[in-house]
């Protein structure tokens, strides 16, 4: 008799290659237990295609219903989820678009797949009380190149060869323009949001980089030195001003 481990083995692998045979002897009932088992496959499927498919309505607008679906078919018997948590299920997938051979005609489908995945989930998250630049007043300018910042848990950072949030304005006004013809163009993207709401706005190049270095957990001095590594113009100390009256800081270390 196999072990429950092997068992679960034998499940996990039947699921994902559609493929029940291996499954058939430990099955009441052998003459009608792949037809059983058919129904628990289409099951494990459907739910998961559904859990993707929810969280993508604007790549569904994008390229269609169709497409979306059935890229999400493909995607959950390669990658299955890995957490309990199936609201995290899902991050992998706006890059597994790219690979698609349908993308062709929308080379920015996974951009606008990601900006759509971050904006989803800033937006349930939870702002908490922002700290302003005296948090920093005791720090001498040698340490304060090693402080750590702690940013508002609503904040995801993503650039993309596309403007890709133009055309998420596009969706989000509920009016689709006659024509309509999006031209690339790099754009670093800032998306903020919690309690429901949310908003992404540009930024430039020294700034995104330097926010998203600290939204990693690198201290000031690394995260200014990346930055200044891009453009040795780069200010550290007005882009940390800004930082803080933005409201995205809420704890030092």
């Amino acid at each position: 008799m196999a072990s429950l481990a092997e068992t679960q083995v034998r499940l996990y692998r039947a699921l994902l290659t559609g493929d029940g045979r291996s499954m058939a002897p430990l099955l009441v009932g052998v003459h009608r237990s792949r037809a059983r088992f058919a129904i628990h496959m289409r099951n494990y499927e459907a739910s998961l295609v559904a859990a993707l498919t929810g969280k993508f309505p604007a790549c569904a607008w994008l390229v269609g219903e169709r497409f979306i679906a059935q890229a999400a078919r493909e995607f959950v018997h390669r990658q299955p989820p890995t957490a309990p948590c199936i609201a995290e299920y899902g991050a992998d997938f706006p890059r597994s678009l790219a690979d698609l051979p349908a993308a062709c005609a929308t080379p920015y489908v996974a951009s606008f797949a990601e900006l759509e995945w971050h904006l989803g989930h800033v937006s349930i998250a939870i702002d908490q009380p922002p700290l302003t630049m005296a948090a920093l007043a005791h720090e001498s300018g040698e340490a304060l190149a090693d402080v750590t910042l702690t940013l508002q848990p609503g904040l995801a950072y993503l650039q993309s060869p596309w403007p890709v949030d133009e055309l998420m304005n596009v969706y989000l006004s509920d009016s689709e323009p006659d024509e309509y013809v999006l031209e690339p163009g790099k754009v670093h993207l800032e998306v903020a949001g919690a309690r429901g709401a949310f908003r992404f706005n540009r930024l430039v190049r020294t700034e995104f980089i330097f926010r998203q270095e600290l939204r990693r957990r690198a201290s000031i001095g690394v995260a200014a030195e990346q930055a200044l590594a891009a453009d040795p113009a780069f200010d550290p100390g007005r882009a940390l001003t800004r930082l803080f009256c933005a409201g995205l800081v809420i704890a030092t270390v």
